[in-house]
């Protein structure tokens, strides 16, 4: 099972997330301590402590009598790196604020500078736009960054397009550029740019294989449509586990579509042609769920549902959640690393770094079932 989080720790990085994602500028305070009490119903001392942290780690500064303002960036002095976040989940994605937590808190231990984006970067209560993730490469190249951690677009029809224009200019302006957990061209393919992530392919394998060992027979993948490349990475796994285990890979497979939608549950669920479904991550599985339950159709009783990611809703749904955990702060430590060897040697070769995922059994896939 997922080790809990240290709620004073839990707030620090969603705090920092809100700060990479460009909420606060130098001149605008954060939210009291009060506020923050009410906002995550948590003590006093708990909301001091994650402040204190992040006062710790140079990203903000706290003044008596006034409040807790995001730390003024400091000239680079020489031979000081600044390296940027290009992060379009930043603030949506749970994993992405825990990586970029991660990765902020070691560039400040490093003493390296950081580029939040500022109080013109991308808001936290809508996902960044290409537009807005364009404007933000320019800056970077302006400023001379020393390398830029890129989380690339999906969901959007041109989002390999733009994968590849913002990548290709921070190539030609001489910027490294490591990626976060996903490649900005299609699986199997890999571009000329260091990746870091969990190996998806065997992370899909665990997740057909634990299925097909409680009894399913008859799978579906569900995700939405233009997802990341790691959703194929997933589905190859899932299918090289069944033809594993001599399971019919069938005609249709992967179901692309919206998990929200009663019509696209009822048709995954109608006829009980499938007993399992494994979905593309937690958040949709969480609202395929839900749509289960509005349809009448249980899980797991009727239907097998696992996700991937591991976030932290996964154990308060109705039905808790198997999924894969993704180890953020071990990839955040070799992405880290990974783009100081980048800096430091230049012509390294391409690397693909992939971390072992883990399985977290919980009730959706059936395992509790009585037999």
């Amino acid at each position: 099972m997922a080790k809990i989080q240290p709620r004073h720790q839990s707030i620090q990085r969603e705090l920092l997330g809100e700060i990479l994602a460009g909420k606060y500028d130098t001149t605008q305070r954060l939210p009291s301590e009060a506020k923050l009490v009410k906002r995550f119903g948590v003590s006093r001392p708990t909301v001091a402590r994650a402040l204190l942290d992040l006062q710790n780690q140079g990203i903000v500064e706290r003044r008596v009598g006034s409040g807790t303002y995001l730390a003024k960036e400091k000239k680079p002095a020489q031979g000081l790196r600044h390296l940027g976040f290009i992060v379009p989940g930043l603030g949506k994605i749970e994993i992405f604020d825990v990586i970029c937590g991660e990765l902020a808190s070691l560039a400040r231990v490093h003493d390296l500078g950081m580029h939040w984006g500022g109080s013109a970067g991308p808001r936290v209560d809508s996902a960044m736009s290409i537009a807005e993730a364009e404007e933000l490469c320019s800056r970077y190249i302006a400023t001379g960054v020393s390398g830029v951690f890129f989380a690339p677009f999906e969901h959007t029809a041109d989002n390999e397009a733009a994968n590849r224009r913002i990548t290709e200019r921070l190539s030609h302006a001489g910027i490294p550029v490591v990626l976060l957990d996903r490649d900005i061209c299609a699986f199997p393919h890999r571009s000329g740019f260091d990746l870091v992530g969990i190996d998806n392919f065997a992370g899909g394998y665990a997740l057909a294989e634990h299925l097909i060992k409680l009894g399913a027979r008859h799978f579906a993948f569900v995700a939405r449509p233009f997802s990341a490349t790691t959703a194929e990475a997933r589905k190859a796994g899932a299918i090289a586990a069944m033809l594993a285990h001599g399971v019919d890979i069938p005609q249709k497979f992967l179901h692309a579509g919206d998990p929200g939608d009663l019509k696209f549950a009822r048709h995954l669920s109608a006829g009980r042609t499938h007993d399992a479904i494994i979905c593309v991550n937690d958040h949709t599985a969480a609202q395929l769920l839900q749509s289960l339950t509005r349809l009448g159709v249980k899980v797991p009783q009727h239907l097998r549902v696992v996700g991937f990611d591991d976030v932290r809703f996964a154990t308060l749904l109705s039905v808790p959640l198997t999924t894969i955990q993704q180890p953020c702060r071990e990839i955040a430590l070799t992405a880290f690393n990974a783009m100081r060897e980048r800096i430091a040697s230049p012509a390294l070769p391409v690397r693909n770094i992939l971390l072992t995922p883990g399985l977290v059994v919980r009730e959706s896939c059936g395992a509790y079932l009585k037999r």
